[in-house]
């Protein structure tokens, strides 16, 4: 009895996440949909050095720190281009999106150096 109400307590929460996700606007879509992106690919870079080997060990911290770190401006970028938060009301999503581009160009740059 007590895992047939967990089950539907659980597809409530989904479905009310759901609901609530739809009427997210399309900007932050596509920005939620590049954090997933980052995120999987770093993922997968793990399990491949797990598999094969990390025998260029600069190469996978690169690589893994540059989609981490690129899934974090990402996550900032979201934070302060959406409209219901009430902090960056007064920054325009333009410069919001140069700052992004910005310490990517940095974060990249620093990860190329990493690479010697």
């Amino acid at each position: 009895m007590g895992k047939s109400s967990t089950t539907k307590d659980a597809q409530a929460l989904f479905q009310s996440l759901r609901s609530a996700y739809t009427a997210t606007p399309t900007n932050l879509k596509i920005i939620d949909l590049y954090i997933v992106f980052a995120v999987v690919t770093a993922v997968i870079q793990v399990v491949y050095m797990a598999l094969v080997g990390s025998f260029p060990f600069n190469s996978f911290l690169s690589g893994v720190l540059s989609c981490v770190g690129t899934a974090v401006l990402a996550v900032s970028l979201r934070i302060q281009v959406n409209k219901e938060n009430k902090e960056f009301k007064d920054l325009p999503p333009e410069r919001a999106f140069a700052d992004f581009v910005l310490c990517n160009l940095v974060l990249h740059l620093v990860i190329m150096n990493f690479l010697g």
